[in-house]
């Protein structure tokens, strides 16, 4: 079977859905709110669903795993979003 696939991407649930998307939103995600409880997060051609939705044993054993062409840099991104000027 051969196929032409556009895209895959992941549905993941939420506990704290709003701390969830300005968690994503500062790893440089774009949101796209497709309804009040349900966003797109994309990144170039990487996109995954977050929705508003918390099941304990699902969200436990969730994972994404995001590969980085440069992982000091992107570490060392991450630790200035921590800063105590980059907090809202």
């Amino acid at each position: 079977m051969k196929h032409n696939a556009i895209s895959m991407r992941p549905f993941i649930g939420a506990k704290d859905f709003e701390v969830s998307r300005r968690f994503y939103r500062d790893l440089g995600f774009e949101e796209v709110v497709l309804e009040h409880n349900f966003s797109v997060f994309k990144l170039d051609q990487l996109a995954f669903y977050l929705q508003d939705y918390y099941i304990k044993d699902w969200i436990d054993n969730s994972m994404i795993f995001l590969e980085v062409d440069d992982v000091e840099r992107y570490y060392a991104d991450l630790q200035a979003l921590r800063s105590p000027l980059a907090v809202e």
